[in-house]
């Protein structure tokens, strides 16, 4: 019943006979019942069961529909929201939508803002907007209705909006910072026609903010608790820097022209592919494979839309002695994008395309063109780099012809595209002293600069055989880290086997087509018709759950702790990073169940004839593209895979058993769950290890008593939310202000609110609104939403401190009486395991205590940084990538949770760890504190004639004592700086305007004491000096400063 790998997707039928066998239970779960099964039919989607429901799903549906799910159900209608972007002018029009493309700021507020005499905003000030509001509706029962809005804003339901900036990869250009606002939607009635008295649709809007080194952006929306139960939902919203204005003011595709209709032969029987980009960075996506055309599916919400374009390359290929072709197509068989840069490969040609981001270039023009590179080479394949680093994006092209055993290395920073042939001095096979060698897969490590190979070694003494190799980017060493066996292990039964040459083996042939890397996890894969992985590159485990008769096609990771693999014959597997049991997802019983119970809720979104286009993960969850038929009409859909659950129903289906009560039998499950309970506690506040900068904005409140917002209202949020973001900018300078607080000079308008409240109790505001200053504001004391962090930063020496409680239940579904366990008997039943992917930098201690009276353990888990792996980075830079795996024994594939959103797996938190001098953190000069102190110890007073608080004037005479603080933009904690430092002036000149700065010769002369060209410009009576006695070395008690005069 399932399809499997045929290449024919006609009409064929099939017929199949049914085989019904009924086995006992046993502990091991080898008991099944009523199976019926037929040849495969359609290369990539199930074939449709069908509609009898078998004895076996009967069972599932036992358990599946409990009365707590029947309560939900019945009691809890599911509702989701819906969220589009628009423009400015468009508010309150409905069925529009508008592409996130232009990006200059809105000046036409002066008109709103002019009327807002006695309201706490500078008249003196010019208010900005953005270009763009964010429309947030809902639907409930998949059915939109105009009543059930209505009757959430009457039952007080109010959107909240978190939008998250995510940072850019070049951190020389920006500053790196976690940056987030959360707003609250306002209501406004559609611009439509309406014959009732108040309001017939309306919508609640936000604006979207923009900000300078960001192009892509998350925005969560959940509801304020009032109103119908609605799920919180994230959205992508990402700039898209490859469209253009067209004088009729319509937006056309720079990369090429929009294809509107989806041809069914572009999907059908068509193999899926990988969709390879910068995991967290890259605004638009784009996936190739179409066959015999040179087009693309490009997406700028993650696959929520797309739009199929034919790209505008010349397509020119020509075939020579040294680049042997065997056929041309237009085919884009591999396609990667990076922040903004678009890369493809068609034949052996490829090209590359950067888009236009006025918030991440210093220029806003982007490449305006296809742009091809490595004319002359002969290029067989592009393999992508998933992580960035250093400061830039990375791409790899292997050759082949004339530059075999060369890899042309690729690097993209700010738009800029460079490429260097590696390695260096000589080849691959010239440096491992081979005559014939293919280099066939490519992974770079941008931490250690290193270059991982993977090569196929041709010797005409000896058969193929393949080689992991090593290249040092900074040493040009090249070394041999693997050799992998000629033959696939024998597992003799065993889930994994560790390689190490004493093994036996099958006759089958390993025949390795790819590597993946994950630099969280330090693990890297070798994929082919097996799975290896390794934590060091030398020593493998082999995965023997993997068929050896199928082959790998791709790997898909979440960098979180789940894997996906996708087969040749387009088989689904899932593997949990740090254990060895591999599960097949699709075709399984469990997927069979899962489509029965979609027949029966009449999706949409399954149909008997399908096609997977790719497979990826998105905010940890796994998704397909897929091509639907149906009615003789094609569709592209994107459609969670609901892992947890079909493994919990394959569970339940191999872990079941009718029990004898009476007269009748009963339906009973086996778990193997070694708790019933899990839960996280005694968590920190977050903001101090996630660096979130969160800040806060309500909308003014509008006079009218129906509490809608009109036009004006609603450009007085803009400005305000441009405004506070202006503030947080500004806020980013090397000296500190009086008061450690973005928006401390906003904040001083307070002390009229009392005033402004009253003019708006009486309705006597001017512009109809009320500006509430508390409204707008940085939070600093977020609290812990009872899970870990997305991501944990260490400083140095610093600690995460939490507790993991585990309650012990029975080990079947069936209500008996609890038994009070022992400390041994819990001991021997559960245990916490924690992995570290790099033990010399952080390290984990776990303590243990037994609650006797609650048959429960709680584990006290400590995660440290061991002050060994750090550098004197700036603030963000240069972080060591790390992880940390908590698990628990057996709970792999066994242990779920219920939730009103599906099952979720528990027992395995995998969360990324960074160590290193964490983001929002900075060295301030601190003006105040200096010049109350140079006053006290000069014994005078002197400033500038022109007095400027930002910049303080100070006599050349007098010596001079710096001061600094270390302030955390995070937490609002500032202390003084009490460390050594270097003192270096950088530059100058005789005027403001004339300021430059220095080349290194003349930072050397004017503060080094060992110039002897008496350029000296200032000199301390500190003795204390760097070690080769070139600068001097100051601190916070340091003698003071003399200028030289």
């Amino acid at each position: 019943m399932w399809g499997g790998g045929a290449k024919s997707g006609g009409e064929t039928r099939c017929k199949c006979k049914c085989r019904c066998t009924t086995r006992g239970s046993s502990r091991t779960g080898e008991s099944w019942s009523h199976v019926a099964r037929c040849p495969a039919m359609y290369p990539a989607g199930p074939a449709w069961p069908k509609l009898r429901v078998l004895r076996a799903l009967w069972a599932l549906l036992a358990v599946l529909l409990a009365p707590w799910r029947l309560w939900a159900k019945e009691d809890i209608q599911e509702c989701i929201w819906h969220v589009v972007l628009i423009k400015f002018e468009a508010v309150g029009e409905e069925g529009r939508s508008d592409r996130f493309f232009d990006l200059e700021p809105l000046e036409s507020l002066d008109s709103v803002f002019s009327l807002l005499v006695d309201a706490p905003t500078d008249q003196n000030e010019k208010y900005l907007g953005f270009p763009y509001y964010l429309k947030i509706n809902y639907s409930c029962g998949g059915e939109s209705s105009e009543a059930q809005v209505r009757k959430g804003h009457l039952t007080g339901l109010k959107p909240l909006v978190l939008v998250t900036f995510q940072s850019p990869v070049n951190f020389h250009r920006w500053k790196i910072e976690q940056l987030q606002i959360q707003m609250e939607a306002a209501p406004f009635r559609s611009k439509e026609r309406c014959n009732a008295e108040e309001v017939c649709a309306m919508s609640w809007y936000t604006p979207m903010p923009i900000k300078n080194g960001s192009v892509v952006m998350y925005v969560d929306v959940r509801s304020n608790g009032l109103g119908p139960f609605i799920q919180n939902k994230r959205f992508h919203v990402n700039i898209n820097g490859f469209l253009q204005k067209q004088q009729d003011n319509t937006l056309q595709f720079t990369v090429g022209n929009e294809i509107f209709n989806l041809i069914p032969r572009y999907f059908i029987n068509v193999p899926s592919r990988p969709l390879w980009h910068t995991v967290n960075q890259t605004p638009v996506l784009i996936l190739g494979g179409i066959p015999d055309e040179k087009s693309v599916l490009l997406t700028d919400t993650s696959f929520t839309d797309f739009f199929l374009v034919e790209l505008n390359i010349d397509s020119c290929w020509v075939g020579s002695f040294y680049c042997p072709q065997a056929s041309f197509t237009a085919t884009i068989y591999d396609a990667i994008a990076t922040e903004s840069t678009l890369f493809i490969r068609q034949n052996q040609l490829v090209y590359y395309f950067t888009g236009t981001y006025v918030t991440l270039h210093e220029s806003n023009q982007g490449s305006g063109s296809w742009v091809r590179v490595l004319a002359n080479e002969c290029i067989k394949k592009l393999c992508p780099v998933h992580a960035h680093g250093n400061g830039s994006e990375y791409i790899m092209a292997l050759t082949t012809g004339k530059r075999e055993g060369y890899v042309h290395f690729g690097t993209i920073t700010d738009g800029r595209v460079s490429f260097e042939l590696l390695p260096r001095q000589r080849s691959v096979c010239e440096g491992l002293q081979v005559v014939n060698c293919s280099i066939i897969w490519a992974v770079f490590i941008a931490g250690d600069y290193n270059l991982l190979l993977l090569v196929q070694m041709e010797d005409p003494t000896t058969r193929k055989y393949f080689q992991v190799v090593s290249y040092d980017l900074v040493s040009n060493y090249l070394a041999i880290l693997y050799t992998i066996p000629e033959f696939i292990p024998d597992a003799r039964g065993l889930e994994f086997l560790m390689l190490l040459g004493t093994e036996s083996h099958t006759t089958f042939l390993m025949v390795p087509k790819g590597m993946f890397y994950n630099q969280y996890s330090n693990l890297l894969y070798i994929w082919g018709n097996f799975l290896l992985q390794s934590y060091n590159y030398e020593n493998f485990i082999y995965l023997a759950d993997f068929p050896k008769e199928q082959s790998i096609k791709y790997l898909v990771n979440s960098f979180r702790g789940d894997m996906a693999i996708v087969t040749e014959t387009e088989e689904i597997w899932y593997l949990l990073e740090g254990s060895y049991r591999m599960y097949k997802l699709f075709p399984s019983r469990g997927w069979e169940v899962h489509i029965n119970l979609q027949v029966m809720h009449q999706s949409s979104v399954y149909t008997p004839n399908e096609t997977m286009v790719t497979l990826f993960y998105e905010d940890t969850k796994l998704y397909q593209l897929v091509y639907l038929m149906k009615n003789q009409q094609g569709q592209l859909v994107k459609r969670h895979v609901p892992v947890e659950q079909l493994l919990m129903y394959q569970q339940l289906s191999n872990h079941y058993f009718f029990k004898r009560q009476g007269s009748h039998l009963t339906l009973s499950f086996t778990n193997f769950c070694p708790f019933s309970v899990m839960r996280l506690r005694d968590l920190p506040n977050p903001q101090v290890y996630s660096r979130q900068e969160r800040y806060q904005a309500r909308p003014p409140r509008v006079v009218e008593p129906s509490g809608f917002h009109n036009e004006n209202s609603l450009a007085v949020y803009q400005g305000l939310v441009y405004y506070l973001l202006c503030l947080h900018s500004e806020y980013h300078k090397p000296y500190a202000d009086r008061v450690h607080e973005s928006t401390w000079s906003w904040s001083n308008k307070k002390q009229d609110q009392d005033y402004y409240f009253y003019l708006a109790s009486n309705s006597q505001s001017p512009g109809n609104v009320y500006i509430d200053m508390a409204s707008y504001e940085k939070i600093y004391d977020l609290k812990a939403d009872y899970e870990l962090p997305e991501r944990i930063f260490l400083d140095k020496g610093t600690s995460y401190v939490f507790s993991v409680f585990l309650r012990v239940g029975g080990q079947s579904l069936e209500f008996t009486p609890e038994r009070v366990l022992t400390s041994e008997e819990l001991k021997s039943t559960v245990d916490l395991g924690v992995v570290l992917a790099d033990p010399g930098c952080i390290e984990a201690v776990v303590k243990q205590k037994f609650l006797i009276n609650r048959n429960s353990v709680l584990f006290r888990v400590t995660l440290s940084d061991k002050r060994s792996c750090f550098d004197q980075g700036l603030s963000g830079h240069h972080l060591l990538e790390t992880s940390m795996l908590l698990k628990v024994a057996g709970a792999v594939g066994h242990c779920f949770q219920n939730t009103h959103q599906g099952p979720r797996m528990q027992g395995n938190l995998m969360v990324p760890v960074l160590i290193g001098c964490p983001p929002g953190k900075r060295l301030a000069f601190d003006i105040t504190y200096t010049l109350q102190y140079n006053r006290l110890q000069n014994k005078h007073y002197f400033d500038c004639v022109r007095v400027e608080p930002e910049m303080p004037c100070f006599l050349f005479r007098d010596v001079f004592y710096p001061f600094f603080l270390i302030q955390d933009l995070v937490t609002g904690d500032s202390g003084s700086f009490q460390g050594s430092y270097v003192l270096k002036v950088v530059g100058g000149g005789p005027t403001l305007d004339t300021i430059r700065e220095y080349s290194e010769e003349e930072i050397y002369r004017f503060n080094s004491p060992l110039d002897k060209t008496h350029s000296l410009i200032w000199t301390t009576k500190n003795t204390t000096t760097t070690k080769d006695s070139a600068f001097n070395i100051m601190s916070h008690q340091s003698l003071g400063i003399e200028s030289r005069s």
